[in-house]
């Protein structure tokens, strides 16, 4: 491994690249927790800002008591989300993630009240339902990651009238994914599961490491309030 100062972007672009070629739970596990230790520093090159973006939209329309507020951070990661969401006045986390040495650096944040492992889509949300005011999942809806029927499955955990924000890829490779998952949020809202509040297409959120690299969607929902 190269030193910090000698890593560029055509190392992380290689990095991202090799992921795809894990098709595995197992490998796709091995993968990130290999790559925990140099996320931050690789992503900061990337200039990802999927998570900045993803919390000033939640930031907007989050009215409620933030400080007594319980998040659920779904693919937390080394917990950029928290960090970021504690500057606007959050305190409360839970963190979900498939890699343990992903949560092992959530962990050193001290920012989690609790951290539970999980693939998601191959065993259930190992949470209560109806618990949470605000649930976060950015960047891991997407193709050979998480399935789209687990939005069903954040709905179910967030209380009635709190927020489900999410953030998934616009290429041209992940259309077929994106288009399943507005369709899925569609059948939630004609079913009065949750109410769709804000959508936004951004074109500038990462330096590309494919040619086919494009936008980033954002999509900020409510669960309806039971009667």
């Amino acid at each position: 491994m190269m030193s910090a100062e000698n890593w560029t972007f055509e190392n992380v672009k290689a990095v991202i690249l090799s992921a795809h070629k894990n098709t595995t739970s197992s490998n796709k596990i091995a993968f990130y927790d290999n790559w925990a230790e140099n996320y931050d520093q690789d992503v900061a090159i990337l200039d990802f800002r999927a998570p900045r973006l993803a919390v000033k939209s939640i930031d907007s329309h989050f009215a409620g008591d933030r400080e007594a507020a319980v998040v659920l951070d779904v693919a937390c990661g080394t917990g950029q989300v928290a960090k970021l969401m504690k500057r606007h006045g959050f305190r409360h986390f839970v963190g979900i993630d498939g890699s343990r040495g992903m949560m092992e650096l959530a962990k050193k944040t001290e920012l989690y009240q609790d951290l539970k492992q999980c693939m998601l889509g191959e065993e259930p949300l190992p949470v209560q339902w109806g618990s949470f005011d605000v649930v976060m999942i950015i960047g891991a809806l997407s193709i050979g990651h998480v399935p789209v029927s687990v939005v069903r499955e954040l709905c179910k955990a967030t209380k009635p009238g709190g927020y489900i924000c999410m953030a998934t890829r616009s290429n041209y490779d992940h259309l077929e994914y994106k288009a399943a998952l507005e369709c899925e949020l569609k059948r939630m809202e004609e079913e009065g599961l949750w109410v769709c509040v804000d959508k936004t297409e951004v074109e500038d959120w990462e330096k590309a490491v494919s040619e086919k690299e494009e936008g980033l969607w954002v999509c900020v929902g409510k669960t309806e309030v039971e009667d």
